[in-house]
């Protein structure tokens, strides 16, 4: 989890992703490290070895924004990992943490997306777990040994990669996802117990997140393969609650007269009057 050195953590997988050659620098013969030596990176960034070497041991925690700048650059950093790496420079401060409060969603937003009926839409709390959804939403993600658990189901559920046909490419981005979801709170301890599960019993979960990748979720098109209904290729929104910090409304929708809009609404059609799933209930406030 790299709880005591996040930012140390975070640059020594990233230097490990970048190839030698895209950084300008020939690989050569001997090279005994994946990526970037430390080294190479204080040089492309512009600060002493000594320097970097101490932001890596943790001794220093705390770089200027220009160097967080310089560091991004030369690790090849996306917008997200670049903001990522500038909360991790300049760390909110210090508090102490209250008891975990079960995440809930409003009764209003509720009944919002409950006026959506053929619209799928779900809400996600920090640890990208299912808080609430509406009727179509519910069915896209049932039938499922984790349908309510959007990390676990990738990872550990049995029907995953029939699910996603595209597994690979969702797996990535619900690792980059989750971390992004989470930011710097790394000693959440319901955090702490999914990835030690999950990094348990699946070695691709491991291996991605050691990455530090940071994906934000925002938009994009994903693939299902529905058991009910077959194959659909839905874009989806993803938007934050203002008044729920950390929750997600995410909302899918199909490219109108398509395949996948006539599946969506077969799918709705075969769950129409199925009502709330039990539990759902639980996760919204009055």
């Amino acid at each position: 989890m790299d709880t005591d050195n996040p930012l140390g953590g975070f640059l020594r997988a990233r230097r490990g992703l970048v190839r030698p050659e895209d950084a300008g620098i020939p690989a050569g013969p001997r090279r005994r490290v994946a990526g970037l030596r430390r080294e190479e990176v204080a040089m492309l960034a512009g600060v002493s070895t000594d320097y970097y070497v101490r932001l890596e041991q943790g001794r220093e925690r705390h770089p200027s924004a220009q160097v967080v700048d310089a560091l991004a650059r030369t690790l090849d950093l996306g917008e997200d990992e670049t903001s990522h790496l500038h909360r991790l420079a300049l760390p909110l401060p210090g508090r102490r943490r209250r008891a975990a409060r079960r995440e809930q969603v409003s009764a209003n937003l509720a009944r919002m997306m409950a006026a959506w009926p053929q619209t799928p839409a779900l809400v996600l709390g920090r640890r990208l777990t299912v808080l609430a959804h509406n009727a179509l939403g519910g069915a896209l993600f049932d039938g499922h040994a984790y349908s309510r658990d959007l990390v676990r189901l990738v990872f550990l559920d049995p029907d995953a990669r029939e699910f996603y046909p595209d597994w690979e490419r969702v797996a990535a981005n619900t690792v980059g996802g989750l971390r992004a979801a989470v930011g710097t709170d790394r000693d959440d301890p319901e955090l702490v117990e999914t990835v030690g599960e999950l990094s348990l019993h699946s070695a691709e979960f491991r291996r991605l997140w050691a990455r530090h990748d940071i994906r934000q979720k925002s938009h994009d098109t994903k693939r299902f393969r529905h058991p009910l209904v077959g194959e659909l290729t839905l874009g989806y929104e993803a938007l934050s609650v203002n008044s729920a910090p950390g929750q997600q409304v995410v909302v899918y929708h199909a490219e109108p007269g398509s395949p996948s809009a006539q599946a969506l609404s077969l799918l709705g059609s075969l769950t129409a009057g199925t009502g709330r799933p039990a539990g759902e209930r639980d996760r919204v406030r009055e």
